[in-house]
C-alpha cells in the first residue's frame, strides 16, 4: 500500500470516528432530560437525605426501607431503584462501593449529593422539584413556535404569565418562592463574603423584587445598623415572615421604589427585557439620593469566551429565561452597559464573587 493511500485510509478512519462522536453528542442531547428526572426522583424520594442520615454508606434494600417514611405502606420497587441509581452514580451524583467479600452494594453522598439534602442550609432541592415541574417544563416544548412567529413561551404553554399562575396557583407561588429562597441562600453568603466594603457604608437598603426577605434579612443581621426593606408584589410578601429590622412592602416596581441609600436586585432584571430593565433602573434612580447612592445588581454576566466554572451554565440559564419569562435574558458586560446607561447610571464596576453571579455596582448620572 502506498504513503498516500495509507494517508487516505486514515483519514478515513479519523472521519468515521468523527461521525460516530457526532452520532454520541447528538444522542446525549437527545435524553439529556433523562439526567433531571432521575435527579428530580431522588430528591421527591430524599435518598440523598435517607443516607445522610443513617451516617455513612448504605445498602439500596436500606435505602427502600426509608423510603415513604419507612411506613411499609407499600413495597418500594428496588429494581427500579437501584437502576435510577446506577445514572446518577455514573453522574456523580452518589458513590457505590462493592464489597470485596461479596456483599451488597453500598451507596453514600458525594459533594454535588449534599447540595439536594432537605435540611441542609446549602440546598438546591427546591429549585430542582421547581424547574422540573411539569408547569415549568411545558413551556420548553415552544421554543420552535417562539422562533417561528415570536411570542412568550410560557404564555403559549398556559395562555398565561407565570406571574399570573403563580398569583392565583398557592401551590406554584410556594414552590416559586422556595425554589427562589435556596438560592437567595448561598449567593447571600457569597454576597456577604466578596461584597464587604460596598455594604459596609449604607444606611438603608430596600432589596427590589426580595420575595419572602432572606436575602435583606441576611444582610441586615450581619449589617445591624442597615435599615432593611424588603420589596415585592403583595401576593409574595404576604407570606413572608417577620425579621429584625426589616420592613416588608407591596408594591409594583415599574410604578414606584421605596426610597433609601442603595438598592439591592439579585436575579430580577434577568427576568425582563431592556426596556422594561431601564425603566425599573430608572425608578431605582429615583428611589436614591442625588449625587449619591447606588444599585446594587447582582446577575450573570456573559462571557462568550469564558471557561471559568460557571461560564457554561450562565448560556443554559439564558434559555431558561425564554421558557419562563417574558422576554428575560442574561446579559453580556456590553448589554449591561447598554441598558445601565440608558437607566440613568453611567458609572458601573463589576465585582466577582465565589457565584454563578456577579454584582453590578451601578452609581447615577450625577452621582
Amino acid at each position: 500500500m502506498s504513503s498516500q493511500e495509507k494517508e487516505r485510509q486514515m483519514a478515513s478512519i479519523e472521519l468515521d470516528e468523527a461521525t460516530l462522536q457526532g452520532q454520541v453528542e447528538i444522542w446525549r442531547s437527545l435524553l439529556i432530560f433523562a439526567d433531571s428526572m432521575a435527579l428530580k426522583s431522588a430528591v421527591e424520594l430524599r435518598i440523598a437525605d435517607i443516607i445522610h442520615s443513617h451516617g455513612g454508606a448504605i445498602t439500596l434494600s436500606q435505602i427502600a426501607s426509608c423510603i415513604n417514611g419507612g411506613s411499609g405502606t407499600s413495597s418500594p420497587d428496588i429494581t427500579t431503584l437501584a437502576r435510577i441509581m446506577r445514572l446518577l452514580v455514573r453522574r456523580k451524583i452518589f458513590t457505590v462501593h462493592h464489597p470485596s467479600d461479596g456483599g451488597d452494594p453500598v451507596y453514600d453522598l458525594t459533594h454535588s449529593s449534599r447540595w439536594i439534602l432537605h435540611d441542609s442550609e446549602q440546598t438546591l432541592a427546591p429549585l430542582v422539584l421547581l424547574e422540573n415541574h411539569p408547569l415549568l417544563m411545558a413551556p420548553w416544548h415552544c421554543f420552535s413556535q417562539c422562533v417561528q412567529e415570536g411570542g412568550i413561551a410560557f404564555k403559549k404553554a398556559h395562555g398565561r404569565e407565570i406571574w399570573d399562575m403563580a398569583s392565583e396557583n398557592p401551590e406554584l407561588n410556594l414552590l416559586f418562592n422556595d425554589g427562589m429562597a435556596c438560592t437567595s441562600k448561598f449567593i447571600t453568603r457569597a454576597i456577604l463574603s466578596g461584597y464587604k466594603e460596598g455594604l459596609s457604608s449604607i444606611g438603608s437598603l430596600v432589596d427590589v423584587g426580595g420575595g419572602t426577605g432572606s436575602l435583606i434579612s441576611e444582610i441586615v443581621k450581619a449589617y445591624p445598623y442597615i435599615k432593611g426593606v424588603n420589596f415585592d408584589l403583595q401576593h409574595v410578601i404576604s407570606t413572608a415572615p417577620p425579621y429584625d429590622g426589616v420592613s416588608h412592602i407591596g408594591g409594583d416596581m415599574f410604578q414606584a421604589i421605596p426610597s433609601a441609600d442603595a438598592v439591592i436586585m439579585k436575579w430580577i432584571l434577568h427576568d425582563w427585557g431592556d426596556e422594561d430593565c431601564i425603566q425599573i433602573l430608572k425608578n431605582c434612580r429615583k428611589a436614591i439620593p442625588r449625587g449619591k447612592g447606588k444599585v446594587i445588581i447582582v446577575e450573570v454576566v456573559l462571557k462568550p469566551d469564558g471557561n471559568g466554572l460557571y461560564d457554561d451554565l450562565g448560556f443554559v440559564l439564558d434559555l431558561v429565561m425564554i421558557a419562563h419569562t417574558r422576554c428575560g435574558k442574561e446579559r453580556t458586560e456590553v448589554e449591561w452597559k447598554r441598558i445601565l446607561e440608558q437607566g440613568g447610571f453611567s458609572r458601573y464596576n463589576i465585582i466577582d464573587i465565589p457565584a454563578l453571579t456577579s454584582i453590578i455596582e451601578a452609581y447615577p448620572d450625577d452621582y
